[in-house]
């Protein structure tokens, strides 16, 4: 049996620990600088929520329209570049999801929450960061919701499912794809 020093074990230990969670601690560090970044810009701020909402104060939807500019910026210039992703290597794939009915009502659903809570899913980590306990209850909202969401459209679909399979019909037995359900 071949034995490393202790020394070289641990180092190779520390390497392969960092090079199978590089990932992670990508996403920590950008995730610490993303928080920073919107807590300088006042986004984790109730009042500037309040504010930007009674059309006092501009400075946070200043900050919105800017991301969306440079987001929107940053994507054209990823499409053209073809870039590939930092985690597999495979290249970016941009998507458009299609239009699904709920959207309209989500959304309003989602800015009366961000109106009530003066918070959105983003800046509850960055708010719960500072230290402001009401971004926990927030968070408990936005799982609930989420909760729920999943669960409603689990339930939509097992019941398109039995539509589709004709099921409506106590008397009816539903269609066997491999010929097994006779013997």
């Amino acid at each position: 049996m071949h034995k490393l020093p202790a020394k070289d074990g641990i180092r190779n230990y520390i390497v392969s620990f960092g090079f199978l969670y590089r990932n992670n601690f990508f996403g920590l560090l950008t995730g610490i600088l993303f928080g920073f970044l919107m807590s300088h810009a006042g986004a984790t701020t109730y009042d500037f929520h309040a504010k930007m909402f009674l059309f006092e104060n501009f400075q946070l939807m200043i900050v919105i329209g800017t991301a969306v500019t440079v987001a929107m910026i940053g994507v054209l210039i990823l499409k053209r570049l073809k870039v590939r992703a930092i985690a597999t290597g495979s290249e970016v794939d941009f998507v458009k999801k299609p239009y699904q009915k709920g959207l309209i009502v989500g959304a309003m659903l989602f800015g009366i929450g961000w109106g009530m809570s003066a918070s959105c899913p983003g800046t509850i980590p960055a708010m719960i960061g500072e230290g402001k306990i009401g971004a926990i209850f927030a968070l408990i909202g936005l799982l609930i919701g989420t909760t729920a969401y999943g669960l409603l459209q689990t339930y939509l679909m097992m019941a398109r499912r039995h539509k589709a399979l004709n099921l409506d019909d106590e008397n009816k037995v539903p269609p066997c794809p491999d010929n097994s359900c006779g013997s």
